[in-house]
């Protein structure tokens, strides 16, 4: 695949976190909570409107402009255990693939990054429930072994951290891992180097905006359906310019 996308007509890849009633008001990041019902109507009305869900590898021939259609990417970040409990199934009955993307040293913990922050602890997926979502049509991407600030790291620590991410990963679902997303949507075009060094076929980002041809496979822009995201508005998210305005 060429190193810049080539599809003709805007790709939204959605980011979802959690896929789980919201903590009471005043927590922090609630806005990172999607409910299990909001979810499965998310992705009704995708199947209604002629949309495929997919994982960033099935993906891949549409962002190449090998392939055209109606496609969504689906992505999750972080790894946890509701995605699996609440996602896989809504996912499974449309027949739509997508890609969690896995912090592989907090398997079977919790996100301790967002601990300092006051963010409720959350069970992340084992090896075992990884390999469950895998066995149900899904995929698992890289995160880094930590969920480590990129930017705020010494080189040698990155590289370690987006390396060892992808082969501890492998090594658990006996299986390639070809792609990778940037924690906190922070990184550098050295950043970006290593992940093509390490051969990852795409990077996706915190950057709003639908994937257009031109943009570099390894820094992906996505659209973020939040707490607040209405049905109307998750149309509107997917299928006109609204995200591509606020592409910084």
């Amino acid at each position: 695949m060429s190193s810049l996308t080539r599809n003709p007509h805007p790709i939204p890849v959605l980011v979802y976190h959690q896929i789980e009633e919201a903590p009471r008001k005043g927590k922090p990041f609630r806005s990172l909570y999607v409910s299990p019902s909001a979810f499965a109507r998310q992705m009704s009305l995708l199947k209604v409107l002629g949309y495929r869900g997919l994982s960033m590898s099935d993906l891949q021939p549409y962002l190449a402009g090998e392939r055209s259609g109606k496609v969504v990417g689906i992505t999750f970040d972080d790894g946890y255990v509701n995605n699996l409990v609440n996602a896989l199934p809504v996912l499974q009955r449309h027949g739509f693939s997508s890609t969690c993307y896995a912090v592989s040293g907090l398997a079977g913990k919790t996100n301790k990054w967002d601990e300092g922050l006051g963010i409720a602890q959350t069970p992340l997926m084992d090896e075992k429930q990884m390999r469950l979502w895998v066995a149900g049509g899904q995929e698992i991407g890289s995160h880094t072994r930590s969920h480590v600030n990129l930017v705020a790291s010494a080189d040698m620590t990155s590289e370690t951290e987006i390396a060892a991410g992808k082969s501890d990963l492998e090594m658990m679902l006996n299986g390639p891992v070809r792609h990778f997303c940037y924690p906190y949507g922070r990184y550098e075009p050295k950043h970006v180097g290593m992940a093509r060094h390490l051969g990852f076929a795409t990077a996706t980002t915190t950057q709003r905006s639908r994937c257009v041809a031109g943009d570099n496979v390894l820094e992906i822009p996505r659209v973020p359906i939040l707490r607040s995201t209405s049905l109307p508005m998750f149309w509107i998210k997917i299928s006109t310019g609204y995200e591509d305005r606020r592409r910084r």
